[in-house]
């Protein structure tokens, strides 16, 4: 169930299109460039005390710079608590804004750098405090629980942060407790949560501009030329690609059955930044992107998110250089917000579950 009113739908869609339009891909660098600037930023981390940690869905030079340097590759929980445990005095998120926030939140006294502020999230745009603080207020009998995929500001309003891989277990929990929910910000993943648990959820009405793109007939039309292949979807997807999908995961859900599954190919509904990775850890097997929404497509370039794609070695050498784009986080947002992230991960602990996901 939905109750966002039309006007604020059209009004979100608006900002989403106008961050659309400020995006700019990165230079197609040499492998000489590649070379030089890698020295140049390895050699900055080292004088600087700093670690790299880069998301799935960044560019491959990224998640290999990172790996080579002894940072870290994950989703954006996974990347705050590696930053949080590390002993670097700086930390450079590549990723997406709120990934930047959720590291500092972790790490409030360490400095946070991100090659660009400029890299934001549909979910995170179409969901800004000032919309989503008095729709909480109109429903105070409801637990507030907001996927990761938000800015600090938006999960220190709610009760619990979760991510993709443990709201399922949350949500059935909160309901065993005769909860109702107000779920925010993603659509597909609530409307997946609610199917799938039975509970009272009121749902926030925005999507991820990549998974929404998706599309069940190319997925049947590539089951047909792939018969043997498995269909792997991230929960942000639309209901009819799920329907289809054989499995339904996060992104290290979606990774771990791509090893532990004997198939050899598969088509993977979620950013394609994630193919590095699947093809890294099993290089015999054929993995295809899933079919999107082609040319008139809302994400510019199909199955890959064009905020991810601004994430490139000059702006995470000129970061370094200049020490700019640093993520702030008021120290109070930043204990507030860390609450529900707490919730989440004590809950985690006492289920003995892994608290991994997309975000």
């Amino acid at each position: 169930m939905s109750s966002i009113p039309s006007n604020q739908l059209a009004a979100d869609q608006a900002v989403v299109r106008q961050f659309l339009d400020r995006t700019v891909a990165p230079a197609q660098l040499s492998p000489s460039e590649v070379a030089d600037y890698k020295d140049r930023i390895i050699r900055l981390m080292q004088e600087k005390n700093a670690r790299l940690v880069a998301h799935y869905y960044t560019d491959s030079v990224l998640q290999d710079l990172a790996e080579e340097t002894s940072g870290f590759v994950g989703d954006s929980l996974e990347m705050a608590r590696f930053g949080h445990d590390c002993d670097a005095e700086i930390l450079v998120v590549a990723g997406v804004r709120f990934m930047g926030e959720t590291a500092k939140i972790l790490s409030p006294n360490k400095t946070v750098l991100m090659p660009t502020l400029e890299a934001t999230c549909s979910l995170d745009i179409a969901c800004r405090i000032e919309d989503f603080a008095p729709f909480c207020d109109a429903h105070p009998d409801r637990e507030v629980v907001v996927y990761a995929n938000t800015s600090a500001a938006v999960k220190a309003r709610s009760d619990w942060v979760v991510t993709s891989s443990i709201a399922l277990e949350v949500v059935d929990h909160l309901m065993g407790q005769g909860k109702k929910i107000l779920w925010a910000p993603d659509k597909h993943l609530g409307n997946y949560i609610q199917r799938t648990t039975g509970a009272d959820m009121l749902l926030w009405d925005a999507a991820c501009i990549v998974h929404e793109e998706f599309k069940s007939r190319g997925l049947q039309d590539m089951r047909s030329l792939y018969p043997e292949a498995v269909i792997l979807a991230h929960p942000e997807s639309p209901q009819a690609v799920l329907e289809i999908a054989d499995v339904i995961g996060s992104t290290t859900q979606i990774i771990k059955a791509s090893q532990n599954l004997s198939n050899d190919e598969f088509i993977v509904a979620t950013d394609r930044g994630i193919f590095h990775k699947l093809q890294q850890l099993s290089p015999n097997k054929k993995f295809i992107v899933a079919p999107t929404a082609g040319d008139d497509a809302t994400c510019r370039s199909c199955a890959h998110c064009p905020w991810m794609a601004m994430n490139s070695l000059d702006t995470m050498l000129r970061s370094l250089e200049q020490g700019d784009n640093e993520i702030q986080v008021e120290r109070e947002l930043a204990e507030a917000a860390m609450r529900p992230l707490t919730r989440m991960l004590n809950f985690a602990s006492e289920q003995h579950l892994a608290v991994k996901g997309k975000a």
